[in-house]
């Protein structure tokens, strides 16, 4: 009988990453990145507690001791919160259920340590703002080049409730401004439309008329100044300057820390507060199932009980 070697966790590792998770489980590159964080601590955690080179550990190592030791390593000093310590074992559990059929070993390591259970913890409310702070953030262009660039580009993110990183993969050939407005997210598992409202519609209709080129289908939709796309880090940038010069208005927003996906809450929230269905929600955010929108409409909920 074979033992597993260190080629063998190589050959397991570059399968997984190259093939399991983006074509059997057609999984978003960005979520494959944070399977590759998460394993990548492990292993460098492993070799740390074994005194070992990362090149020599084998699938035996991964036993429960050290998967739970590595969990409570995230916890307590790399101060990782409870929801972010259960997405590394959510990746390592997928590597190992992955990895289950090479497991030679006569203690069954795999199997013992796929039991390594999750932490339960209480969700914490969904942060938003309100809608005259959003609309107080996103402003009105000053005319200028980043100034129209930056009001379209907040106006997106808000109207369409997408992630910064799918809003800076947008291409011109992603809009529909012709008939019923709609902007289309590719490339994704999350592939969707989402329809446009009509302010959103008029600031990117005036951000491509400013444009040299504003007919290029393949260009980028929102792009630096060297003509790349953004990246999330700018885009950031970009809304911590718009928080900024709208908290002169709203001196509440200084005190609080706006991120593009508390702009993602926000959106999120509003919808719900309108009364919108959130089966129609969750299409719109491009998540799975309804459930994930639970702890916005428990939010709301609350809300409505303290205004009561």
């Amino acid at each position: 009988m074979l033992s597993p070697s260190p080629v063998c966790l190589d050959v397991l590792l570059q399968a997984f990453f190259a093939e399991h998770l983006p074509h059997r489980r057609a999984l978003s590159p960005r979520t494959i990145e944070s399977y590759k964080d998460a394993l990548r601590l492990l292993l460098a955690f492993i070799a740390t507690c074994t005194r070992r080179a990362e090149s020599s550990i084998t699938l035996e190592d991964f036993t429960p001791d050290h998967i739970q030791a590595f969990l409570d390593h995230l916890e307590n000093e790399r101060h990782n919160s409870v929801h972010s310590r259960n997405l590394r074992l959510a990746a390592v559990r997928s590597f190992l259920r992955f990895a289950a059929p090479s497991d030679l070993s006569p203690d069954h390591t795999i199997e013992r340590a796929l039991r390594v259970p999750m932490k339960r913890f209480q969700r914490t409310k969904p942060r938003h703002l309100s809608r005259t702070q959003m609309l107080a953030i996103i402003g009105q262009p000053d005319g200028s080049w980043i100034g129209l660039r930056d009001h379209a580009l907040l106006r997106t993110l808000y109207d369409t409730a997408a992630t910064v990183s799918e809003v800076v993969r947008l291409r011109v050939s992603h809009l529909e401004l012709d008939g019923e407005a709609r902007i289309h997210f590719c490339g994704t598992r999350r592939a969707r439309s989402v329809p446009l409202h009509p302010d959103t519609v008029a600031a990117l209709q005036a951000w491509l008329a400013f444009q040299s080129h504003p007919h290029e289908r393949h260009a980028v939709l929102f792009p630096n100044q060297r003509g790349e796309a953004m990246t999330a880090t700018c885009v950031r940038r970009r809304l911590a300057l718009a928080v900024h010069r709208a908290a002169a208005r709203d001196p509440e927003l200084r005190r609080q820390r706006v991120s593009p996906r508390i702009v993602r809450h926000t959106a999120a929230m509003h919808l719900l507060q309108c009364g919108t269905d959130l089966s129609v929600i969750t299409r719109r955010l491009g998540h799975d199932t309804p459930a994930t929108m639970h702890n916005h409409a428990r939010a709301l909920r609350q809300e409505f009980h303290e205004a009561l």
